[in-house]
């Protein structure tokens, strides 16, 4: 595995690499890597010749007050899970590369962006689509792999390659998760022992409306009181939000039926934790 830091190297190695008619995966990550992350890389292995990932952790993306300054940053570490899981490149870019002086261009998607992780966090998703672009352009990967747990920003990055045309494919994969259910993240790492406890009841109030609507209920508004009871019933959660969307829109629904989202996003003690199951529901 090659490590590369500026503009130039990195499309130097990916046009080196599209002169030998290789097709190029790219998996873009902050940092602080874990199995879900490397579950990405395996993905982007599979669907393409040769993987690129980059580590950046996006100022942008960060609101005020927001763990920006405290976010785990393990660059070696990462370093050598990247080499064993299968990666060919590693782009570590200086916050001068993606933001270089005098910086005045951002990238603002709408709809699917308005709500929820927008509304808890205003500016979060101009970052996100303002950080991808770059990286897509930067990259011109083939293709390019997100997990399914952050569903709302994946929606967001779909948008925005249909919208500005982008010649990438977006691919998803699936949420990885400990044996107890909690999907896997960086953040996961704040938790205390008994926070981390608490935090399982995100994984059973999710499994626990997905029974109700393969038993057959298709009120949203049931659901969304099914994923607030479980979770009220630990102490330690404080709910921002447990809703149900439409998957492309994550616009609230009153019917469930086709492609749905049940995002929710808690805080336990300082930390700030989302997850959510996609569902194809029949009418």
């Amino acid at each position: 595995m090659e490590t590369v830091r500026s503009a130039d190297e990195i499309r130097n190695w990916v046009e080196s690499w599209r002169l030998e008619n290789r097709s190029v995966g790219f998996v873009p990550t902050m940092g602080a890597l874990h199995e879900g992350h490397l579950a990405l890389v395996r993905h982007a292995s599979q669907l393409a010749d040769r993987v690129v990932v980059s580590i950046f952790v996006n100022p942008t993306q960060f609101g005020a007050g927001e763990d920006f300054e405290l976010y785990p940053r393990s660059e070696e570490q990462d370093s050598e899970l990247l080499q064993e899981g299968g990666c060919h490149l590693l782009f570590l870019p200086e916050p001068s590369t993606i933001y270089p002086d005098g910086h005045s261009t951002y990238v603002e998607v709408e709809t699917p962006a308005e709500r929820l992780e927008g509304e808890f966090r205003p500016g979060h998703f101009r970052g996100v689509a303002t950080v991808v672009t770059q990286l897509l352009n930067l990259v011109r990967p083939n293709v390019a792999v997100f997990g399914q747990k952050d569903a709302q920003q994946l929606a967001v990055v779909r948008r925005l390659v249909r919208d500005l045309h982008l010649p990438v494919e977006i691919a998803s994969h699936p949420t990885v998760r400990e044996p107890d259910g909690l999907a896997m993240s960086s953040r996961n790492a704040y938790l205390a022992a008994d926070e981390r406890t608490a935090a399982s009841a995100i994984y059973r109030s999710l499994s626990s409306a997905r029974q109700r609507i393969e038993q057959g209920e298709r009120s949203a508004e049931a659901i969304r009181h099914v994923l607030s009871e479980v979770l009220e019933r630990e102490p330690l959660i404080d709910i921002e939000y447990a809703e149900v969307v439409e998957a492309d829109t994550f616009e609230p629904i009153r019917r469930i039926r086709g492609s749905i989202v049940m995002p929710v996003a808690v805080r336990i003690g300082t930390t700030r934790l989302i997850d959510n199951f996609s569902l194809e529901v029949d009418g």
